[in-house]
This record gives C-alpha cells, sequence and structure tokens, in this order.
C-alpha cells in the first residue's frame, strides 16, 4: 500500500484527494495536510469583504468530511519539506513519510515587500477568508464614516480578479447604502492597462473593464509601484513603457484593499531543484518535479513564467479550470506510477474566469492560457453575477458530499453556449 500526502487544501488540494479516492479506490493511503481545518471557497471572500456572505456561508470542515471518504486529515502546518527523504517534516516535530506528495497550498501572501502593507499594516486583503471577514469589519467602521477608498494589486501580483471585483462590488454596496458619493475611489494595478490580468487580456476585457470603471466613476493608475503605505496613505509611483518613473502619486484613503505578490511557503523555500527563487514548485508538462520524481505540485504553488516582460512585474494568474486540469493530471500520472507506468497525462492550462460585479460581471475563457489562442472569448452582462452565485452554491455542495468533478471546466464550456449578451443588456 502506497502513502499519498496531499499539502494543502484549497481548491487544488480538495480536488486532489477526491479524484485520488476514486481512481484509487481504498488500496491506497491518502492523507491532507492543511493549517487550517476548513476548506474555504476562495472566490466568494470579495462577498465577504462587504458583509455579503459570512466565514460560516464558505467553509467546510474537513475532519469529518474526510473521515467520511476514508481520508487521513492532518490539522498542522508544515515546517519543513525533505525531499530527498520523501518525508515531510510538521510544526510540531513530527514527520509524515510519504511514497508521493501533491504541493497544493497555494502561496505565502508577501506583504512585508512592502512597508505598511497588509492586514497587519494599513490596507485590507480579501486573499484569505480571515483577511476578508476582518476587512468586513473596517469596512462597517468605514461606512460609518465614509471618505476615499484606493483599491487595486500591487507589483508582481498574479491574481487581479478580486481586485476588480471587489472595487465593483464596495461601489454597488456604497450605492445600496446611498453613500457612493461621498466616497472617491481610484484603481491602482502594476498591469500595463486595465484588463491584462496578467495574460496579455481576453478578448476584449480592456474595454470591458475600463467601461465599467468609467460607468461607475472609478478612476485608475496602472504600471504602478507601491513603494509604502502609511495610515491614510498610498505612496505610488507610475512609470512609462520603458520603465521609468513618470509620476508621483500620493494617494489620501479611508479604506484600501490591495492584493499582494505571492511567493512559495516557507517550508519549501530554497530546495535546490525543487522550487525557483520565489520558492514555487518547478514541475513539467506532467505536473512533476524533475529533480524529486514523487514529488507533483498543483494550483498556485507551482512555478509559471510571466506571459511577457511589462514595465512592472506582474505575474501569471492560476483560475480554477487551470487548477482542474493539472489536479487530473497528477492523479492520473499518481496511478500510473502506481502501476509501473510511465506518466503521460498532460494539463490543459485553460484560463477561466467569473468575475462578479455586485450587479453584473465579466466572464472571459482564455484556451489556452497564451496566445494564440483557439478560444479568446469574453463577456459580460447581469448573467455573470447569477452565474457566480450559482456557482459557489453548487461547488460547495459537491465538495460537501466529497464528489470529484471537473466544477470550472464544466461552467466554462456551458457558458460558450450562452447567447452573446451586449453592453446594453440590462
Amino acid at each position: 500500500m502506497a502513502r499519498i500526502v496531499v499539502l494543502g487544501a484549497g481548491i487544488g488540494g480538495i480536488s486532489m484527494v477526491f479524484e485520488l479516492r476514486d481512481a484509487l479506490g481504498r488500496k491506497h493511503a491518502i492523507t491532507l495536510v492543511n493549517n487550517n481545518s476548513f476548506f474555504q471557497f476562495t472566490p466568494s471572500n470579495p462577498w465577504v469583504g462587504v458583509g455579503w456572505r459570512s466565514k460560516d456561508n464558505i467553509t467546510v470542515e474537513l475532519p469529518p468530511l474526510m473521515a467520511k471518504h476514508g481520508i487521513e486529515f492532518i490539522n498542522k502546518p508544515a515546517s519543513r519539506l525533505h525531499p530527498a527523504e520523501s518525508r515531510l517534516e510538521l510544526a510540531d516535530g513530527t514527520s509524515l513519510n510519504y511514497d508521493y506528495l501533491v504541493v497544493a497550498t497555494g502561496p505565502e501572501l508577501a506583504f512585508d515587500e512592502i512597508p505598511g502593507f497588509g492586514p497587519d499594516g494599513h490596507t485590507q486583503s480579501v486573499c484569505t477568508v480571515d483577511h476578508a471577514t476582518k476587512a468586513h469589519v473596517a469596512w462597517e467602521t468605514f461606512c460609518k464614516d465614509p471618505g476615499p477608498i484606493v483599491v487595486g494589486a500591487v507589483q508582481g501580483a498574479s491574481c487581479y480578479g478580486p481586485a476588480y471585483e471587489y472595487a465593483m462590488i464596495m461601489d454597488k454596496e456604497l450605492r445600496n447604502r446611498k453613500l457612493r458619493d461621498r466616497v472617491p475611489m481610484t484603481f491602482v494595478t502594476a498591469e500595463p492597462y486595465v484588463g491584462h490580468l496578467g495574460l496579455g487580456g481576453v478578448g476584449d476585457t480592456k474595454g470591458m473593464l475600463e467601461h465599467e470603471m468609467r460607468q461607475r466613476s472609478i478612476k485608475w493608475i496602472t504600471n504602478s509601484k507601491i513603494q509604502k503605505f502609511e495610515p491614510g496613505r498610498a505612496f505610488v509611483s507610475e512609470v512609462d513603457d520603458d520603465g521609468n518613473e513618470r509620476k508621483k502619486h500620493e494617494l489620501a484613503f479611508k479604506y484600501a484593499m490591495m492584493l499582494p505578490a505571492f511567493r512559495g511557503i516557507p517550508a519549501l523555500m530554497g530546495i535546490e531543484g525543487l522550487v525557483n527563487p520565489r520558492g514555487f514548485i518547478i514541475v513539467d508538462k506532467h505536473q512533476r518535479n524533475p529533480k524529486f520524481g514523487n514529488v507533483f505540485g498543483v494550483g498556485v504553488a507551482i512555478a509559471i513564467a510571466p506571459l511577457e516582460q511589462t514595465p512592472v512585474p506582474t505575474g501569471v494568474p492560476k483560475t480554477g479550470y487551470m487548477i482542474e486540469s493539472m489536479v487530473t493530471a497528477a492523479c492520473q500520472n499518481i496511478v500510473k506510477l502506481l502501476a509501473g507506468e510511465t506518466p503521460s497525462s498532460e494539463a490543459t492550462w485553460n484560463a477561466f474566469c467569473l468575475a462578479d460585479f455586485g450587479d453584473r460581471g465579466v466572464a472571459f475563457l482564455a484556451k489556452p492560457q497564451n496566445p494564440p489562442r483557439n478560444v479568446n472569448w469574453a463577456s459580460e452582462g447581469i448573467w455573470v453575477h447569477l452565474a457566480k452565485v450559482a456557482f459557489e452554491k453548487y461547488f460547495l455542495h459537491k465538495v460537501r458530499g466529497g464528489i470529484s468533478e471537473h466544477f470550472f471546466e464544466k461552467v466554462a464550456l456551458r457558458l460558450l453556449d450562452v447567447p452573446k449578451l451586449k453592453r446594453t443588456d440590462p
């Protein structure tokens, strides 16, 4: 009997253990290791930030769920991986030996790279459900005495969708509260243009998102580097297309939410041949590490080179559709290795996003992620908001049932059949 350890219980990790259980039955042991006792549906965090959801709405407790499906669950942080020994050291000093390891940790959030940044500094975050819960507390205080908002993503960030979502959702909630006229809002991003998304744009995401910003009276600054945050102040350098400083901005705010750059978790940092300098897992086309052949990586934890050089560094997003394909490839290749066969399954790495704006939204699908693409599609309308609400309920229902299914792929393919909605639709 082989022991397969999955490190991390986000969308990648939870999908991984269910796919492995379906593929292997009870013939092999599966262990899930996570620093939290719960799974969180991260795409809903922007809603939590304004009080449209609570932590209980979007989390699933893991101990009873894993026990139900015969999966060992260990609720402890990892302190150090020893891949040459096939051993994972945990924070309490104990260790797990494994035959195969799947790293699905997601990232560490690099708030410390900018002075005054993050929930322990002067800005809010919606990267985790606990951050978003704290952001909601700050939001309620802000709404009692509103003022300027700064929102966006800093240099090196790779996940831009939630920044756009949170800006638009805050706009909608302020309009609901009849406070929008008292709140100047500025979107600040490292992207070279609005709607770049780390993907070079998808369809007309530039036009669509600029249109939404104009409709909602949200100003924007692109090609930006955040120098520091102070109480109620963001210090921003805007650069030109050659990366030379063009203008300095000192932006006042009473509420700020900026997405950080990502890096790998400390337990993996500096392991030669396993991770790149930022601590992301190096994988081949089979999701397998070239040096340590019994280690696989899926999701945000893996290394993907940026699409292109931009004046300010931008990373590449890893969306749910892409993560699902990584999970399936890794699972199939582990099954093949257990059978004495050579890994051959490859992930598709397609990008799909439902970006909810509270009363409408933008959806995009890039197949493959990098251009030129076979599918380069974007659309918008109230149906995106409704689709994301339905998708959240569907995904959490399936997770609670322990069902392995390609949720993101199914929705993405169905959306291609949606009648083409125009910008003028209500």
